[in-house]
């Protein structure tokens, strides 16, 4: 660029003083008008220590030609003797909850089938954790380590949480190690993914990756109002569409995982819809949120304590009712026996009804092992679908009454609670049509009814 002589001087007086002058920091200062930026890192400080890493390690089974254990076949072909089992590794995070027992609240998928679970804590510890149970209906796990000196993270009533709350996950992405990324709540009670079978999940765009499933998801008061689960990822990697189970839920489950080892949900016995507009225009209401019970199952805790059909669930136990889903998520967290208000309305007017919720686990004391039938089922049991169950009178299939940590039908992606309808590609209704099914079968491909949702799996 040319400059006049008239303005040389002052270009050379601007250089001269640019030359002198200390050098530029491009950094924001520490206060403004007297008052301190602000920051989350004193809310981390106490919060981070609760967070932990978790590795497990798993014993797989390799399949391979029957050929192969032939010591006449190895010893002629001169092929070594080599190991049917190899070891698998996987990343996950965890929250300690209560210090003094050591509780670690965490994903059952993070945990399951692991032989062997290592817990490091945020001051480099590495300890040794326990299995107390775990729901893969709900993906939530309760381990136990013990250690002193440990850190909790408090529980907050995740039902206050509202959309654009500030929230900060905390987890292991990526096995890098602890890490802290912040965002909004972005909505609440997401159902309907199919990817567990209870789902009313928190959504946030805080960054969760692979590695912080079990992680926490904290509010800017340090407290624990989700456990960070999963991800929408069509691309396999973070677009800001996360989710996370609500605290409360977390917490109803892990009191019985903690008492009982498991969870044994109680049954109200209805098949629901959501009430939409047009039904709520039809039943001449003016709200449009809550389920339509469509029908009662007999012998139920439903028709014992005198729902009827075309009565709408509006709220239990207080919870508001949102639709069908919702419904199923509240009676999802409370154990069979329990006794539950249900508030509805029938005929336009609201009414209040108690009921004690039944067993859902009718049949299992019968339960066939899965070993009996196919060594690929190894680990479940199965019972006839049972007459209060949802699905009865919808649809024939076996149930999945219990299946073992780490057992082949375990690894093979089997869940408590599926109901089996085919076997490769033969229709399943009952206990002998299962054992015919799978009599000799070398491979079993499973049709499955899990939840909401439909699904295959294919047993080697």
């Amino acid at each position: 660029m040319k400059t006049t002589p008239r303005l040389a001087p002052l270009f050379a007086a601007l250089l001269a003083a640019s030359l002198l002058a200390p050098p530029a920091q491009a950094a924001l200062p520490w206060a403004v008008d007297g008052q301190e930026l602000p920051t989350l890192a004193p809310m981390l400080e106490k919060a981070t220590p609760a967070v932990v890493n978790i590795s497990t390690e798993s014993r797989v089974r390799v399949q391979r030609n029957p050929l192969l254990d032939d010591p006449v076949f190895r010893h002629f072909f001169n092929i070594p003797k080599r190991q049917r089992e190899r070891t698998t590794q996987s990343l996950g995070s965890g929250v300690i909850v209560d210090a003094a027992r050591g509780y670690v609240l965490t994903n059952h998928h993070v945990i399951d089938g692991a032989d062997k679970i290592s817990v490091t804590l945020r001051d480099g510890r590495q300890l040794q954790a326990r299995l107390i149970g775990s729901d893969a209906d709900s993906d939530v796990a309760v381990i136990q380590i013990e250690a002193k000196n440990l850190t909790a993270l408090p529980l907050a009533d995740s039902d206050r949480l509202r959309v654009g709350d500030f929230v900060v996950a905390i987890g292991n992405p990526f096995g890098l190690g602890q890490t802290v990324t912040s965002g909004i709540v972005s909505a609440l009670g997401r159902s309907g993914l199919g990817i567990e079978g209870y789902e009313d999940f928190i959504q946030t765009d805080a960054s969760i990756n692979p590695g912080n499933s079990g992680g926490a998801l904290v509010n800017l008061r340090g407290e624990l109002v989700g456990i960070n689960t999963a991800i929408l990822a069509p691309s396999g990697g973070n677009v800001g569409i996360g989710f996370a189970i609500p605290s409360n839920m977390a917490h109803q489950l892990m009191e019985q995982l903690v008492r009982y080892g498991a969870i044994r949900r109680g049954l109200l016995g209805v098949s629901t819809q959501d009430l939409t507009p047009e039904l709520a225009q039809a039943f001449a209401l003016e709200r449009s949120g809550g389920a339509v019970v469509a029908q009662v199952s007999p012998r139920s805790a439903a028709e014992r304590a005198g729902i009827r059909q075309g009565d709408v669930i509006t709220a239990i136990n207080d919870r508001p009712v949102r639709d069908s889903s919702s419904l199923r998520n509240n009676i999802g967290v409370l154990r069979a026996g329990d006794a539950v208000r249900v508030e509805l309305i029938r005929d336009g007017k609201p009414l209040t009804i108690s009921a004690t919720l039944g067993d859902n686990q009718g049949g299992s004391r019968s339960a066939l092992p899965g070993g009996a039938l196919n060594r690929r089922l190894d680990g479940a049991s199965f019972t006839e679908l049972p007459a209060n169950h949802p699905l009865a009178g919808e649809i024939d299939g076996v149930l999945v009454a219990g299946v073992d940590a780490g057992s082949a039908a375990a690894r093979g992606g089997l869940r408590p609670g599926d109901v089996i309808v085919a076997v490769n590609r033969q229709p399943v209704g009952d206990l002998d049509s299962l054992r015919t099914a799978t009599d000799g079968a070398r491979s079993l491909l499973l049709q499955i009814v899990r939840g909401n949702g439909s699904l295959f799996l294919m047993l080697r």
